[in-house]
C-alpha cells in the first residue's frame, strides 16, 4: 500500500490485527554495538577492477531528493561491506557534503573519488515511491571510457564509472566498515499503531461528499490518525475497509457483551460510528462525525464514544426509540453524493440525515433500529397521548395487545376502541390533526374519528413503531427483515402521513 501524508510518499505495509492496525515502514536499524549516530553510517568501499563500487544511484536536487542507492550488485564491495542499502540516501563523499547537489554532480565526485571512497549514508524512508519510477535503458551509464560524460537523473547511474584495467587489487581490510562490532539491518517499523476499538474510518474528504480515489484514513478514539492510505485498486481498498470493518464491530460487540446490563432498560442493541450532515451546512465542512447509541428505550447522539457510566450522560441528544422514525435513504432520496445513508425523524419532526461507509454499516443500522423498536415496545406494552376532540380534554392509548383506546380524560370512560387490525388508513395536516380510518366489525363500514395532539410526530411514530413490533411478534423472522418498511407505508413531503396493515 502507499501511505501517503501531505508531499511524503511512502511504500508501507498494513497489518490489520484483531483490536489494532499496525502501519510500519522500512527502516535500517543497527541491531548491534553501539553507534555514534544511529540515523547515519560510514562505510569506506574500494573499487574493484571489475565492476567499481558495485552500486547505482538514482536521484537528486533537481529531483527535491537527494541521490539515492537504487541498486547493490551481488558480491560486489557494497553489498560485502553489509552498511549499505537500496533506499540510502548519499550524504557525503569523501567528507564532501553532496546533500544538496544534483545528479551528475554526485556522478562526477564519485568518479574523481579514487580508489577508495568513504560514503556517509541515512535510509530515505520516502525513497521507495521514487525508486519504483521505470529506468529508460537507452539512458543508463557505461563505463567512462565509453560514457558520453552525461546520465540521466531519472535513471541508474552505474558506478563502475573511472575504474583503471592495471588495477588488480583484490579485498582488502580498508573495505569493511571501520567498527566491525556495529551490524545493520533493513527492517519493517512500526510508523503508528491504531487501536480499533471505537476508531472510525472515512474515504471521503473531511466534512465533505467527495470521496477518495482507493484512499481512506482510520482515527482513533485518541484522535491519533493513519494518515491517508492510498490502495492500488478500488478492490484493494475495499478488502480493506471490509476486514477493519469487520474488527471493528467484532471489538464493540465484544466491548458491549462485558459491558451490558441485567436491566433491559440498559442494554445496548447497538452503537458505531456515523457522520451527521449539518443542516446549516457551510461550503467546507457538510458532515461532521456522531457516535449513535441504541440503549435500552433511548437513541444517544455524541461526539465522542462513551466509555464510563458517567459518559451516557453527557449525550449531545437523547430520543426516545419508539417515538422516532428511521428511514433506510434509496438512491433517489440521497441529498449529495454520499452513499450509504439514513435519515431519522425525531419526535418533533427534526429531520437528521446519517452516513455510513460501506453498504453492510447501513444493513447493521437497519437492523439495529428495527430491533431496539420491537425490544422497547414489547417491554412497555402501552403508550398514552394527551389528546383533543372537540375541546374536550382526552387520551390516546396504543396497547400492544388491544390496540387503540380512546378515552375521556376526566372520567376514564371510554369513547370507543379498535384493534390494529381495524386501522385501514390514517392522514395528518402535519401540525396537530390525525384522522384515522378504522373498519366495524360487523356492519364493515369505515368510521372516521379525529384527534388533535400537541405532540403530533410522536405519536405518528409511536403507532408506526407498535405496527412494526406487532408484525414482529406474529412473525419472528421480521426482525432485521425488510418486512418493516412494508408493515407501515409513510408519505413524506406532503404533511400527510398514511399508516395501512
Amino acid at each position: 500500500q502507499d501511505f501517503r501524508t501531505s508531499r511524503t510518499h511512502r511504500i508501507c505495509l498494513l497489518q490489520d490485527a484483531k483490536d489494532i492496525l499496525m502501519i510500519q515502514e522500512q527502516d535500517v536499524i543497527c541491531v548491534s554495538g553501539e553507534p555514534f549516530y544511529s540515523g547515519e553510517r560510514t562505510v569506506t568501499i574500494r573499487r574493484q577492477t571489475v565492476g567499481g563500487f558495485g552500486l547505482s544511484i538514482k536521484g537528486g536536487a533537481e529531483h527535491n531528493i537527494p541521490v539515492v542507492i537504487s541498486k547493490i550488485s551481488k558480491e560486489q564491495r557494497a553489498e560485502l561491506s553489509g552498511l549499505l542499502f537500496i533506499g540510502d540516501a548519499i550524504l557525503q563523499i569523501n567528507g564532501i557534503n553532496v546533500r544538496k547537489c544534483r545528479h551528475e554532480e554526485v556522478v562526477q565526485v564519485l568518479r574523481n573519488a579514487g580508489e577508495e571512497v568513504t560514503l556517509t549514508v541515512s535510509f530515505l524512508k520516502r525513497a521507495p515511491a521514487f525508486l519504483k519510477l521505470p529506468l529508460n535503458e537507452d539512458c543508463a551509464c557505461v563505463p567512462s571510457d565509453q560514457s558520453s560524460g552525461t546520465s540521466s537523473p531519472l535513471c541508474d547511474s552505474g558506478l563502475h564509472l573511472n575504474y583503471h584495467p592495471n588495477n588488480t587489487d583484490t579485498l582488502s581490510c580498508s573495505s569493511w566498515p571501520t567498527s566491525p562490532g556495529l551490524r545493520w539491518e533493513k527492517r519493517w517499523c512500526d510508523l503508528r499503531l491504531i487501536p480499533l476499538l471505537h476508531s472510525r474510518f472515512s474515504q471521503y474528504l473531511p466534512g465533505s461528499d467527495l470521496c477518495r480515489q482507493n484512499a481512506f484514513q482510520v482515527i482513533a478514539v485518541d484522535g491519533v490518525c493513519s494518515g491517508i492510505i492510498q490502495s492500488v485498486s478500488a478492490e484493494d481498498c475495499m478488502d480493506w475497509l471490509q476486514a477493519i470493518a469487520t474488527n471493528i464491530s467484532n471489538l464493540t460487540k465484544h466491548n458491549v457483551s462485558i459491558d451490558q446490563s441485567g436491566s433491559v432498560d440498559f442494554q445496548i442493541v447497538y452503537m458505531g460510528w456515523t457522520e451527521e450532515r449539518e443542516q446549516d451546512s457551510l461550503q467546507d465542512r457538510m458532515y461532521t462525525p456522531k457516535f449513535l447509541a441504541l440503549r435500552g428505550s433511548s437513541l444517544y447522539k455524541f461526539i465522542a464514544p462513551p466509555v464510563t457510566t458517567w459518559d451516557w450522560t453527557r449525550a449531545e441528544k437523547t430520543f426516545s426509540v419508539y417515538e422516532i422514525m428511521c428511514k433506510i435513504l434509496k438512491d433517489s432520496d440521497l441529498l449529495d453524493r454520499r452513499k450509504h445513508c439514513f435519515g431519522v425523524q425525531s419526535e418533533s419532526g427534526e429531520d437528521l440525515y446519517y452516513s455510513v461507509e460501506l453498504e453492510c454499516d447501513l444493513t447493521l443500522w437497519e437492523k439495529a433500529f428495527q430491533t431496539a423498536t420491537f425490544l422497547e415496545v414489547e417491554r412497555i406494552q402501552c403508550k398514552t397521548y394527551a389528546c383533543v376532540l372537540e375541546s374536550h380534554l382526552m387520551g390516546l392509548t396504543i396497547d400492544f395487545g388491544m390496540g387503540f383506546v380512546c378515552f375521556d380524560a376526566a372520567t376514564k370512560a371510554v369513547l370507543w376502541r379498535y384493534k390494529f387490525s381495524q386501522l385501514k388508513g390514517s392522514s395528518d395536516d402535519g401540525k396537530s390533526k390525525i384522522k384515522f380510518l378504522f373498519q366495524n366489525p360487523d356492519t364493515k363500514q369505515i368510521e372516521a374519528k379525529e384527534l388533535e395532539f400537541s405532540n403530533l410526530f410522536a405519536v405518528l411514530h409511536c403507532i408506526h413503531s407498535f405496527f412494526a413490533a406487532k408484525v414482529a411478534c406474529l412473525d419472528p423472522l421480521y426482525v432485521g427483515s425488510q418486512a418493516a418498511t412494508s408493515a407501515v407505508a409513510t408519505t413524506s413531503g406532503t404533511g400527510k402521513s398514511k399508516y395501512t396493515t
